[in-house]
């Protein structure tokens, strides 16, 4: 299997990528979360258009697990990583981080730093067996201030979440 950048014409996979990786969530009381709408079309367009949008392929060359990335106060910002539940467990998401990681350093980036729930053994516990350590409330930079407002005015502070940075 191998990673490159996704495709305009798989933007719709990545969203039923992000469908089926968010199911788990119902059966640890996340209901919200199972049911939240992945990104829109336009704005994974965004994420294709600037090379960091990267997929896992089967071997078919059909998309499998996603990864997108932005920027955030110099570092590159782990917006969202999803593996289709059905290929979980094989490495692709961790893979997909290290990708991101080469992109990062290759750009001469210090970091990447992402967010995510504290108590979901699929989230905060898995990234830091990927390296990553939680940040805190000190060590925040003004972008993840901003971006950690946003989620609670959406609603995702119902949960505990934490911003995790990963050094270069």
């Amino acid at each position: 299997m191998s990673i490159r950048v996704a495709g305009v014409h798989e933007l719709p996979v990545l969203q039923e990528i992000e469908r089926a990786a968010g199911r788990p969530f119902r059966d640890i009381g996340m209901s919200a979360v199972a049911e939240d709408e992945p990104l829109a079309l336009d704005v994974l367009a965004g994420y294709q258009r600037e090379g960091r949008a990267w997929v896992r392929v089967d071997a078919g060359d059909r998309p499998v697990a996603y990864l997108i990335a932005g920027l955030v106060d110099g570092n590159l910002h782990i917006e969202q990583v999803s593996v289709h539940p059905a290929s979980a467990h094989r490495g692709m998401g961790r893979s997909l981080i290290d990708h991101a990681a080469a992109y990062a350093k290759e750009q001469a980036l210090p970091a990447l730093t992402l967010i995510t729930f504290t108590r979901v053994p699929w989230n905060a516990p898995y990234y830091e067996r990927c390296g990553f350590w939680c940040l805190d409330d000190a060590e925040l930079t003004p972008g993840l201030r901003a971006l950690r407002r946003h989620e609670a005015e959406l609603g995702l502070d119902r949960w505990p979440r934490v911003c995790m940075r990963r050094d270069l």
